[in-house]
């Protein structure tokens, strides 16, 4: 510790600020004049985490104001159904746009109960201006927002941000409102897009196309949300095209999160031997062990993530044996009703890379939590 009368360096106080709430940074800044220049430079703001929750209100905007042009990476959650919180979160995304050249991570996500009829207008609006402002935004993470996403966020995506890397649309709305046509658009613009999520209607042909062009960056990660009618509706995609993407990027990844609204044959439809399937969370109200002999006989080489949500039964802990005994690369196996111990067994013995599981022998209080493997 620093004997009486000695000052930190400034570059050590900006080390041990940026790890300080906004509402610590504030009390830091008005210690001294060095701790106010250590707490505003730009180290501290660099990578930025704001909970509009756990911060005093009014303390957000003014104390900022001077260092938005520092945050180039922005986590920021706050709780729709409250009021300051929401507001909070607005006024920030807003003071962002005239402060934003430097911006190229955005991170929303919303906590607590998930607000009903409503748009989020104000949110989305002030999303939409900073896609507009932030040139050299390379990451947009919006999977945490409850509200519907739509093609004029995409193509303004699409005209404002050129340097794009990631952009992640399939959040856990009802309704998909992102059509084909602007997905294709924002591909078109965006040459350097390595990672995508989308609800699978969103997804079309013609896309899947424009990905395999030669002038493209390696594709890494394509997610996909099928909850929507619209995805049940969606037309299928052709197992021919998987296959010349697959090709086009070997180091592609694509995961699937198949919702209750799916019927089987709408399951049966988006299931094709050629996507490498790593993450296959399935929550589905008809049959669930299909789907998994599906994954065990063409997704062995690929699939890393399983996640289960289903009843119990014996043909469920069969199929999940099954996927055991060919899936040997898998990391994480997560599944959410009671299982026989061989199945548990299956899993330790077949899957040496095991990281992760939750494989319940006995019923237990929720949240279940899962098992780390040393």
């Amino acid at each position: 510790m620093a004997e009486s009368g000695q000052q930190l360096p400034e570059e050590v106080l900006a080390l041990i600020f940026r790890h300080l709430s906004l509402r610590d940074r504030g009390a830091a800044a008005r210690v001294c004049r060095a701790w106010a220049a250590a707490a505003t430079c730009s180290t501290v703001w660099h990578d930025t985490n704001i909970s509009c929750d756990c911060e005093q209100e009014g303390i957000l905007l003014p104390y900022l104001s001077a260092c938005l042009d520092h945050i180039h990476n922005l986590r920021l959650e706050f709780e729709p159904l409250k009021k300051p919180s929401r507001r909070a979160a607005t006024e920030l995304l807003t003071a962002l746009v005239g402060r934003s050249p430097g911006l190229r991570s955005l991170c929303l996500e919303c906590r607590g109960e998930k607000p009903l009829f409503d748009a989020g207008r104000d949110v989305l609006d002030a999303v939409h201006s900073i896609c507009g402002a932030a040139r050299q935004l390379h990451h947009l993470d919006l999977r945490r927002l409850p509200f519907t996403l739509d093609d004029e966020l995409v193509l303004q995506v699409a005209r404002g941000c050129p340097e794009l890397r990631s952009l992640f649309l399939n959040n856990s709305t009802l309704v998909g409102s992102v059509g084909p046509g602007s997905v294709l658009e924002l591909l078109e613009a965006c040459p350097c897009l390595r990672a995508l999520g989308l609800p699978l209607a969103s997804l079309s042909y013609t896309a899947l196309q424009a990905l395999t062009a030669p002038h493209r960056t390696p594709f890494a990660l394509l997610a996909l949300r099928c909850a929507c009618p619209e995805d049940a509706r969606a037309p299928p995609l052709p197992d021919g095209a998987w296959a010349a993407l697959r090709r086009r990027h070997p180091g592609l990844s694509v995961e699937l999160e198949l919702e209750p609204a799916l019927p089987a044959e709408s399951v049966t439809r988006i299931l094709q031997p050629a996507v490498p399937v790593a993450a296959l969370r399935l929550c589905l109200s008809a049959d669930t062990v299909g789907p998994l002999h599906f994954a065990a006989q063409h997704y062995a080489a690929t699939l890393r993530v399983l996640e289960v949500r289903a009843a119990a039964s014996t043909e469920l802990d069969a199929a999940l044996e099954l996927l055991a005994a060919r899936c040997a690369g898998l990391r994480e196996v997560h599944c959410f009703c009671v299982v026989r111990p061989s199945v548990l067994q299956a899993f330790r013995a077949h899957c040496p890379r095991l990281r992760s599981y939750t494989l319940k022998l006995t019923r237990e209080p929720h949240p279940w939590r899962p098992m780390h493997v040393a």
